[in-house]
């Protein structure tokens, strides 16, 4: 192991960089809402992490209303394309780019407050295949540790004219740099990564996953990682890990690993290369229960895994954790799945299923409501309803709009459609109540957030807001 240790000059915290070692360690949810190191629920000022909290719920109780009919300001173009969600903190909006850019902008008016380049950026040039273009740089949506005043992301650089993956620590009120540390897993190819999860935190840790590219070339695992907000070499899972396995994307369509109140991590898991049941299972096609050492708790599969693995039928909606025990589950076979928390079952072993629950692929984030939960399918969002006696899931209803990962503020379910328009819809029907266009996106996950009196979105290259009214 190499660890390199320095103090920057505009802040008292170590620069940690780690390379070439990796440290492996071996009922209802009640949810994270705070705590040191533990990204906290939505509050009226702040959206600290991938949909408002650590549990991934998308919700916040803090508005009244959103006014949709004009903008509150909109940011100038950012110096790259914009694929993670927005943060909102301490009167700023916080966002990163593919060109390996962190910006601070105003809450007020969108000015930018501060911009820190991080690192060169990788040309799509240098990787074997995928779809972000002309550079791969900072993918997943950043997470804040309120009580740091620091901002985590995952970079991917070059460097000595290859790829490289490092987690970056940055000063929310400077933007000075406070954390490096170097996150490719021992024996990767890391031009065959992308690190497109959000990222979390987890009592003092900072947590994110890493898939392959699009078009899933090249050799890779899936990795579940965390790493000390101080600085420390990073623990790992790894899906597909016996000899000559691979694949196992880990990507959820940029939703964040899911932290529950014991701790534990949960994430959902694409195809693996295993594609017959005469081979060991794989830890593929799945949900998996991580221990915050890494260790695997329990996991689902369904029982036509090796189907899934040989079509690309991912698991790719992060896990929705009902407050009962429950907890749904979705990708793209469009199989919406409903299973026990503290009993997943291993393959084939869930409560119930609704076989085709929308018409096109279900990826990202979801919106939880109780035991409503607001899917994000790629042809328009769905609402189902899970029941715990006897076990049960429906569908409330599809709507025809929207369909990027949604959030529920201010009475209604707001989400985002690939034609770049903000919806907000009834959350009982599903009917438009509210909608305004925002401008040309990069991808089919761009969901909103809220904070600091603000709707925020993030389009192709600049951030749109919203005036929004508090409770």
């Amino acid at each position: 192991m190499r660890i390199v240790l320095s103090r920057r000059s505009s802040s008292s915290k170590i620069v940690a960089t780690i390379v070439g070692t990796v440290v492996l360690a071996s009922s209802g949810f009640a949810l994270y809402l705070g705590g040191t190191g533990v990204a906290s629920a939505s509050s009226a000022t702040s959206w600290t992490v991938y949909h408002g909290d650590a549990a991934g719920l998308g919700v916040s109780t803090a508005l009244k209303a959103v006014t949709t009919s004009k903008r509150s300001w909109t940011s100038p173009a950012l110096s790259g394309q914009l694929y993670g969600e927005p943060l909102v903190f301490s009167s700023d909006v916080y966002v990163a780019t593919e060109n390996d850019t962190v910006y601070a902008l105003s809450a007020a008016n969108g000015r930018v407050i501060w911009a820190r380049h991080v690192g060169p950026a990788v040309p799509s040039s240098a990787l074997p295949c995928g779809d972000i273009t002309p550079s791969v740089g900072i993918t997943g949506t950043p997470v804040i540790d309120p009580s740091r005043d620091e901002l985590f992301v995952v970079a991917d650089e070059l460097v000595g004219g290859k790829p490289e993956h490092y987690l970056v620590g940055l000063s929310t009120t400077s933007g000075a740099i406070e954390l490096r540390v170097h996150v490719d897993p021992p024996g990767a190819v890391p031009s065959a990564l992308l690190q497109r999860t959000g990222l979390n935190l987890d009592a003092g840790r900072v947590v994110f996953a890493f898939g392959g590219n699009y078009g899933d070339c090249a050799s890779y695992r899936g990795r579940v990682e965390s790493v000390k907000e101080t600085g420390s070499a990073p623990a790992i899972f790894s899906v597909d890990a016996t000899a000559g396995d691979s694949q196992g994307s880990i990507w959820m369509g940029g939703a964040a690993p899911v932290v529950d109140a014991k701790g534990n991590i949960w994430v959902s898991v694409g195809n693996g290369s295993v594609h017959s049941t005469g081979q060991a299972y794989d830890d593929s096609d799945s949900v998996l229960e991580l221990s915050a050492s890494m260790h695997l708790e329990q996991y689902f599969a369904p029982s036509d895994w090796p189907e899934n693995n040989a079509s690309d039928a991912d698991m790719s909606m992060a896990p929705a954790l009902l407050a009962d025990g429950q907890v749904v589950l979705a990708g793209k076979s469009r199989i919406v799945y409903l299973l026990s928390g503290a009993h997943l079952g291993g393959i084939g072993n869930g409560e119930a299923s609704i076989p085709a629950a929308c018409s096109n692929d279900i990826d990202g984030g979801p919106a939880t409501v109780g035991n409503t939960v607001y899917l994000p399918c790629l042809g328009g969002t769905v609402a189902v309803r899970a029941s715990a006696a006897p076990a049960s899931v429906k569908v409330l209803w599809q709507s025809s709009v929207g369909g990027g990962p949604a959030i529920y503020a201010a009475g209604k379910v707001w989400t985002v459609g690939q034609s770049g328009v903000l919806y907000g819809l009834n959350p009982s029907t599903g009917a438009v109540r509210q909608q305004a266009p925002i401008g040309s996106l990069t991808n089919h996950f761009t969901t909103p957030s809220v904070g600091d009196a603000l709707m925020v979105v993030a389009t192709s290259k600049d951030v749109v807001a919203f005036h929004a009214v508090v409770n």
